[in-house]
Parts: structure tokens; C-alpha cells; sequence
């Protein structure tokens, strides 16, 4: 049996882990409601204003009229966007966005990467620290967005990427991030940014019903409409993600947590047990010793 100290102290070091963790967990789900009901809100809004730029877009293209962000050409230049998190203890959260994005550059962009054509820009502390010790080329990281995830912060981000594909330094803009489904579940979703696409799902076309008069002119829309829908694109990844890590911690911390009360309820077990043999052999031993005597 084992010593009794030591598992007193291994109950006693499991016990402050599960404090630990059931803290960490009530925090990330004091964040995650708070985040949620942001998501939420603004999906609806994102959806509809991706919608009508689509359609705009293919509307652009049918009048060719010029719009420098639906530029479609043979993809040489790819810029990636991996969204992570700053933190770690949220289960699998990080590796499969770094998988996924691995992923993309083996299987879809092979032949770019081995002409140093593939740039990944970095969105969060865990993505960075693994990509910076691979041989790819990168921009600097921007953890400081999921520190105070604000509107304007990430309007910065969006204007640098959106002004690099405009001045031609990438073909083509792809976001790998974790979208928030609840609490339990997020989706892997690798979509582009940039060209702006005018076909989803194979042949499906959306477009801008034909009533729509535009005021004012589609040239101006250009320059108003497509900028604004794409900044809130890319806010809307942004915020999906940072919903998301806190569903996967506060899941990760519920299972942390119960682990660390059956860890417990077994080394208590285990220490009951051996007490009960240490009370066992003192007894024989006391008893042995007075047969002894009476002998």
C-alpha cells in the first residue's frame, strides 16, 4: 500500500487543481454569455450586407464596372488568416485550426508554398508560436485584438489587408478559424475574404433582386458599401472565434473539473483502504505482542 502522507498530499494537490479549474470554468462563462449575445446580433446584419455585396459584386461584373476588390486572377500570391487564441487550457481548440491551416497549405496551395508564395498572418498567441518556428513566411502577429476586441481595433487589421490585395501583393485572402455553434461545438471554417465572390456552392448565384435601385451610383457603392461589408466580415471571424475559445475552455474546465472529483473520490478510496490496513496490522501486532507475553 502506498504511503499515507503521500496520498494525503496528492488529494490535497488535486483538490486545489479542481478549484482551479471550476474558477476557470464560472469565468469563461460569465465571458461567453457576454460574447454571445454580440455574435448573435450581429450575424444577422453581417449575413444580409454579405448578401447584397455579392450580388453587387455580380451586378459589377455584368456592367463591368470596375471594383478592385472582386479581382479574380490565376491565385499566385495567398495570404492566410489563422485565428487562435491567446491562451491555452481550451482542449483542442488551437491545434485544429494549425491542422486545418497546414492542411490548406499542403493540399491546396503546395505548388505556392514552394515558391515562398504563402504568407500567414497570425491572429492570436498560440498561432504565432507555432508558426514562427516553421519555414513560411509571415506578417506580425496581431494578438493584441483578442485583448480588447473592439470594432475599431480590428477595422486597422482589415484596412492593411484590404489596401495589400487592392496594391496587388496578394491574389487571394482565406480566414481559418473555429465559428461558435454553442458552448459544446465550434466549426472549423476556412472561407476567402478577398476576391469578393459572386458564386457560392458551385453554379448558386446570389444576386441583389432586380428591383433594387441603387442610390447612389454602383460606382459610389463601390467605394462605400464593399469596404464596410468586408471590415464587418472580417469582424464577424474575428469575434466568432473569440466566442468560440471561451465555449471550448468553459467545456474543457466542466471536464477538468469532474475529472479532478473522480480523481479524488479514487485516491480517497485508496486511502481509506490503506488505513484500514495500517489500523489492522497495529492491532495484530498488539495482540501478537501480549500472546507473546502471556507465553
Amino acid at each position: 500500500m502506498a504511503n499515507l502522507k503521500i496520498i494525503r498530499v496528492r488529494i490535497a494537490s488535486v483538490k486545489s487543481t479542481r478549484q482551479i479549474t471550476s474558477a476557470m470554468k464560472m469565468v469563461s462563462a460569465a465571458k461567453l454569455r457576454k460574447a454571445q449575445d454580440k455574435i448573435l446580433r450581429l450575424r444577422p446584419y453581417a449575413h444580409k450586407l454579405h448578401e447584397i455585396l455579392v450580388g453587387l459584386s455580380q451586378s459589377l461584373a455584368e456592367t463591368r464596372v470596375d471594383n478592385v476588390y472582386g479581382r479574380i486572377t490565376s491565385p499566385e500570391k495567398i495570404l492566410l488568416v489563422v485565428i487562435t487564441s491567446n491562451k491555452g487550457l481550451c482542449g483542442a481548440f488551437n491545434s485544429n485550426v494549425i491542422k486545418e491551416a497546414r492542411r490548406v497549405v499542403s493540399e491546396k496551395y503546395f505548388d505556392q508554398f514552394s515558391k515562398g508564395n504563402v504568407t500567414i498572418l497570425p491572429v492570436g498567441k498560440k498561432g504565432y508560436d507555432f508558426f514562427r518556428k516553421q519555414n513560411i513566411n509571415m506578417l506580425p502577429e496581431c494578438n493584441h485584438l483578442l485583448n480588447d476586441l473592439t470594432f475599431e481595433n480590428v477595422v486597422v487589421v482589415a484596412e492593411s489587408i484590404m489596401n495589400r490585395f487592392v496594391a496587388g501583393e496578394y491574389d487571394k485572402v482565406e480566414i481559418i478559424y473555429n465559428q461558435f455553434k454553442n458552448a459544446a461545438v465550434q466549426n472549423l471554417t476556412d472561407e476567402v475574404f478577398l476576391p469578393v465572390e459572386t458564386v457560392r456552392d458551385g453554379n448558386t448565384k446570389e444576386s441583389v433582386p432586380a428591383d433594387y435601385i441603387y442610390e447612389p451610383s454602383r460606382e459610389e457603392i463601390v467605394k462605400e458599401l464593399i469596404p464596410k461589408s468586408l471590415k464587418i466580415q472580417f469582424y464577424k471571424a474575428v469575434l466568432d472565434s473569440f466566442v468560440a475559445e471561451h465555449g471550448a475552455r468553459m467545456t474543457a474546465m466542466h471536464k477538468a473539473t469532474d475529472n479532478a472529483t473522480e480523481m479524488i473520490r479514487d485516491l480517497t478510496l485508496q486511502y481509506n483502504k490503506a488505513r484500514q490496513a495500517s489500523i489492522t496490522n497495529q492491532i495484530l501486532e498488539v495482540v501478537s505482542g501480549a500472546e507473546a507475553l502471556k507465553g
